[in-house]
């Protein structure tokens, strides 16, 4: 909802803000179908990158500057977790960490079955294995069932 382009550059900008925060690489922006919404959201498209950093937080303090930063973008939390929303931000993995906890599970549990996050997530570390899989990145997106649904938006951001 709203500028999605700006918001998500607003969302890049607050995470390369944290202290001790290294940008290391991000992939190009992709423009998506949305998935698992009501029909009254499907013509809502939706904006998705990976965006690779270096620090020495814990995956749960990065949980908890992710949901200030979505605060700060004006998140709004519905029973309906795939209503509209600003912005999202999803830990897809956090090096060769595994966490599964009631609030956060690292790698994200469906990753892999997401073309939209497989596909930005290939641009920038396609050799990566991560946790609980056996193939790399770049596999898994040759394996998937190839379509419109993922688009290319920008190339820079």
């Amino acid at each position: 909802m709203g500028g999605r382009l700006h918001l998500l550059r607003q969302a890049k900008t607050l995470i390369l803000l944290e202290p001790q925060v290294k940008f290391v690489d991000q992939s190009p922006i992709y423009e998506t179908e949305p998935v698992g919404v009501k029909p009254q959201y499907k013509s809502m498209k939706f904006l998705n990158a990976a965006l690779i950093v270096e620090s020495q937080y814990t995956p749960e303090e990065w949980l908890a500057k992710i949901k200030k930063i979505e605060k700060t973008l004006h998140r709004v939390h519905t029973e309906d977790p795939n209503a509209p929303r600003t912005i999202d931000v999803d830990i897809i993995f956090a090096g060769d960490q595994i966490v599964d906890s009631d609030l956060l599970q690292i790698p994200h549990p469906r990753w892999s079955e997401r073309r939209f996050v497989v596909l930005p997530l290939a641009d920038v570390r396609p050799e990566m294995v991560l946790p609980g899989t056996d193939e790399p990145v770049r596999k898994i997106l040759a394996d998937m069932t190839d379509n419109d649904d993922v688009r290319l938006f920008s190339e820079k951001w």
